[in-house]
């Protein structure tokens, strides 16, 4: 694999990005029942990916998520690969010059770093800060996967003037639109991303594995399994399919699409077509051997 600069855009639509995966921490440990509120699947190996998301054209880059830091990782035992914004760094992109973020929702590993983003503007849902902010928070088990300095630190943008509420489905930028999937929190955002295969759903934390939507089982954590299930029928409707749809932490994303190096970065290529695959190995939950057991 050839280590350079992002390879070159094609188009100089203001309406079309390129969008990579980067894949900052993994969790090999984890098993299928750690990953769905009622389990009656294999119980074999199911780790986790860690993400954030780059979305880029000639006329702006905007980031999907902050990930999380050493700090968190090592409070919560969840090791990093390498800092996720460091990573920026090394492709080329600099914090300090971002001007739109996405968070998707404010759960650790998808909120962490705000404080190191110079000039962004945060975009976030109106319900899902409430619910971070709120009566809920006095609740150990509901708390436990915020982090109250990732809190504090959106609040403090917020009286920076520099975060921007939606509320509900809303336009983002020219070919950007948010769309929001409530369920595993209060209201976590996907973003919707028109790239040169057409549009491309970044579903983040509404569906984790593509086996929680097509199986139709909800993640372990979940607040409102009600809603979930909702959101599930709504992110296939709303992605026209698997081929389209990203979920937030699930590896095979890693087998089902392009990689390239950047920077001394593998980054992986969601504007790409993806490779060809079955969609019932998606489902699947007792094929995540060799990805449990990848360490680079």
């Amino acid at each position: 694999m050839h280590d350079g600069e992002f390879p070159q855009l094609e188009s100089s639509a203001e309406d079309v990005y390129q969008v990579y995966q980067l894949c900052y921490g993994r969790d090999p440990g984890r098993r299928v029942h750690n990953n769905f509120v009622m389990v009656d699947m294999h119980d074999g190996p199911m780790p986790v990916d860690f993400n954030i998301w780059i979305l880029r054209n000639r006329h702006r880059t905007v980031i999907v998520d902050t990930g999380f830091g050493p700090r968190a990782a090592g409070e919560r035992g969840r090791p990093l690969d390498i800092d996720p914004i460091d990573a920026l760094v090394k492709i080329g992109i600099d914090p300090d010059e971002i001007e739109d973020v996405v968070i998707t929702h404010l759960h650790f590993d998808h909120a962490g770093n705000i404080d190191r983003f110079g000039k962004a503007r945060f975009h976030i849902q109106d319900s899902e800060v409430e619910f971070a902010t709120g009566r809920c928070m006095c609740d150990a088990f509901i708390r436990r996967p915020f982090d109250v300095e990732d809190v504090v630190a959106l609040v403090r943008k917020t009286y920076a003037e520099r975060v921007v509420f939606h509320n509900g489905d809303d336009d983002l930028l020219p070919g950007l639109t948010l769309h929001v999937f409530p369920g595993h929190s209060a209201a976590v955002q996907g973003v919707r991303v028109n790239t040169p295969r057409g549009p491309v759903l970044l579903a983040s934390d509404a569906t984790h594995y593509f086996a929680n939507v097509l199986n139709m089982k909800p993640f372990n954590l979940t607040v409102d399994s009600v809603a979930t299930l909702d959101s599930y029928r709504r992110l296939m409707a709303l992605s026209g399919g698997a081929h389209r749809l990203i979920p937030g932490h699930d590896p095979k994303i890693r087998n089902l699409y392009p990689a390239v190096m950047v920077g001394g970065q593998t980054l992986w290529a969601l504007h790409e077509e993806p490779y060809p695959f079955d969609p019932a190995d998606l489902a699947r939950t007792d094929n995540f051997e060799q990805l449990a057991g990848e360490t680079s």
